[in-house]
């Protein structure tokens, strides 16, 4: 059995759904696979009908991200201003994202899918449905009601963190959202097409309690197992932000 053939199998024994839309989060690390042999699989077990999402997520462009805070604090001014302007502008045809992993550049970059705009939270697709779910990506808006995460979960999307911890759960910014009125906001900026800078108001992204949310989730809702020494867990995207709202609603997570 090859170890796409395995993947395969474990992923459907899982509940990946067929002809069904999945949005995935993946640690390939200590697996020995190639991306292109999970991106395969996936879209094997998925189906003519089903549709492959991952986050695009591309930090490297921004100078209000974390990773921008982390890598810039120990320069000088005239450093700073000299690493901004060397920032890669986004362009979502062609802007690597691998802060999010290898499986979703993978994604990303094979021919015929579809990614969102938005210059640093986009999406990438593969599958007839692609282009539905990923349009309409307000720029303005990271991960919220005009994102494809509120997409996703009107078609009834299915989770899988593949080797990954609920940390990873991008769809848990989107129970943040839901609760927008009681969270502060803040400028973000970043550069895009041309070496254009934008900045634009948005909530304060916070996923520092996701692990514990998920550690809180009800078994039930959990289909899990192990692949190459690490948990993969399948959710169904609808009942998982629902139960994640209802966790954040019932503590005070920040205040303004």
């Amino acid at each position: 059995m090859t170890d796409g053939t395995r993947l395969v199998r474990f992923l459907r024994d899982l509940g990946v759904r067929r002809n069904g839309i999945l949005l995935v989060h993946a640690s390939l690390s200590g697996t020995g696979l190639a991306p292109a042999v999970v991106r395969d699989a996936l879209l094997r077990v998925l189906g003519p009908e089903g549709t492959l999402v991952t986050p695009a997520f591309t930090p490297e462009n921004s100078d209000t991200s974390d990773r921008d805070r982390a890598l810039t604090a120990e320069l000088t001014e005239q450093e700073k201003a000299a690493y901004r302007a060397a920032m890669p502008a986004f362009d979502p045809d062609v802007t690597a994202c691998p802060a999010v992993g290898a499986l979703a550049d993978c994604v990303r970059a094979t021919p015929g899918a579809v990614r969102s705009v938005h210059p640093q939270t986009s999406f990438a697709a593969i599958g007839p449905r692609a282009r539905e779910l990923l349009a309409g990506h307000d720029p303005h808006c990271h991960l919220g009601e005009q994102s494809p995460l509120a997409q996703l979960y009107a078609v009834g999307a299915q989770i899988l963190l593949f080797r990954v911890g609920f940390e990873a759960c991008s769809a848990f910014h989107l129970a943040e959202y839901r609760m927008a009125p009681l969270l502060p906001t803040r400028t973000y900026r970043c550069v895009v097409g041309g070496g254009e800078w934008i900045s634009y108001e948005d909530i304060v992204l916070d996923d520092s309690d996701f692990a514990a949310i998920g550690a809180l989730l009800p078994r039930g809702l959990l289909a899990e197992g192990e692949f190459a020494g690490k948990t993969a867990t399948l959710v169904e995207m609808r009942d998982t932000v629902d139960a994640a709202q209802r966790h954040m609603s019932g503590y005070t997570r920040r205040t303004a």
